[in-house]
């Protein structure tokens, strides 16, 4: 089983895909498997609440967050989408535009 962790981890860090698993792990399917598998339980946001706690209390503090930011950058602020962003500006009526 500890290798098809190490086969998990190795495919998430290198961003290969699973077809492409080195040999060196067992075969890619039972790795891709697994993968599901564990997903699909909620294994792995059980792993990532237990080691958070985990680091939580090493760091003193409590197990649990309290509070939680959100960042605002990441918010859309506009409905336009596609080209509509990416349009030359318009000229406006009247202007007259000389290049030097």
């Amino acid at each position: 089983m500890r290798e098809i962790v190490n086969g998990i981890m190795y495919t998430l860090r290198s961003g290969c895909a699973w077809r492409l698993l080195p040999h060196d792990f067992p075969k890619w399917n039972n790795v891709y498997y697994y993968f599901w598998r564990f997903r699909k339980e909620g294994l792995w946001k059980r792993i990532h609440d237990i080691l958070r706690g985990h680091l939580r209390e090493q760091e003193g503090r409590e197990v649990s967050p309290s509070a939680a930011i959100i960042d605002s950058q990441s918010v859309k602020t506009t409905d336009k989408k596609g080209f509509a962003v990416t349009m030359p500006a318009k000229r406006s009526r009247g202007a007259n535009v000389i290049l030097l």
